[in-house]
């Protein structure tokens, strides 16, 4: 099995771009952050003429996530259980299929919102650790993957990238995130490329793509089962050099 990851900034601006990709790689499943739009605007027909069924939790103009897959698949939950806003921002879908369940995730960013917008990206992660201790209980197999907005350690981000207060950065995103490591989680990438450098985002700031200023954003977290049956891990780096691309590239992840 093939999956993916990839936050394309705004699904209708890159339309093109990812029908393009899903011919070329022809991964089962795609999950796609900051699709930016509602779900009555989401090209749902577009992608089911190429192959794929689509599962959307849109948002006017900012947030957004979908599932494309080539199976169908049944959708688990529309928001990240656990969060205790009453009307949690469009960041988390879930959906099971082939016996997997995988969960597509756009956490906070947490540097806008003052000290509250912080708490909010931790509040995230506390929940989303949650849930992943649930499902560890109720012996499910899962991926969690998305735009995590968290740089594990200092070889994820090129040096300068970001300064040492950045909330992608700073100890307690760090911390929180290696607190879904410690449940037994892998990070499918650094299981294969321990001391690799390896990017999933440039900003379009200050030249950071042509000078390779990137950051490791972008992760897919297997469970223990399913990490037995890794094979690859790679973030398609070329989409990035296209015209008008993404900020993030895919993350593919292939399973035996």
């Amino acid at each position: 099995m093939k999956f993916a990851t990839w936050n394309v900034n705004s699904v209708r601006q890159r339309q093109t771009h990812v029908l393009e990709w899903l011919a070329q790689v022809q991964p089962d499943l795609l999950m796609l952050q900051e699709i930016k739009c509602e779900e009555d605007q989401f090209p749902g027909d577009v992608f089911r003429e190429a192959g794929y069924h689509s599962a959307v939790v849109g948002q006017k103009s900012y947030n957004g996530v979908a599932i494309l897959s080539r199976q169908p698949f049944e959708v688990r939950c529309r928001s990240l259980p656990g969060l205790t806003e009453a009307e949690p921002p469009a960041r988390y879908i879930e959906v099971e299929s082939c016996g997997i369940v995988f969960g597509n995730l756009y956490l906070p960013n947490g540097n806008s919102g003052g000290a509250a917008g912080y708490e909010g990206k931790l509040e995230f992660l506390a929940a989303l650790t949650a849930h992943a201790r649930r499902m560890l209980v109720e012996e499910k197999d899962f991926v969690l993957a998305g735009d995590y907005n968290v740089c594990p350690t200092e070889r994820d981000l090129a040096p300068g990238a970001l300064p040492s207060d950045d909330a992608l950065v700073r100890p307690e995103s760090r911390a929180a995130f290696r607190e879904l490591l410690w449940l037994g989680l892998t990070d499918a990438v650094r299981a294969l490329h321990p001391d690799e450098t390896i990017y999933t985002f440039w900003d379009y700031q200050a030249g950071a793509w042509r000078r390779d200023m990137g950051l490791r954003i972008d992760h897919a977290l297997l469970s223990p089962r399913l990490a037995e049956h890794l094979i690859s891990a790679e973030p398609d780096r070329d989409e990035r050099g296209k015209e008008k691309p993404s900020d993030h590239v895919p993350l593919i992840v292939t399973l035996s």
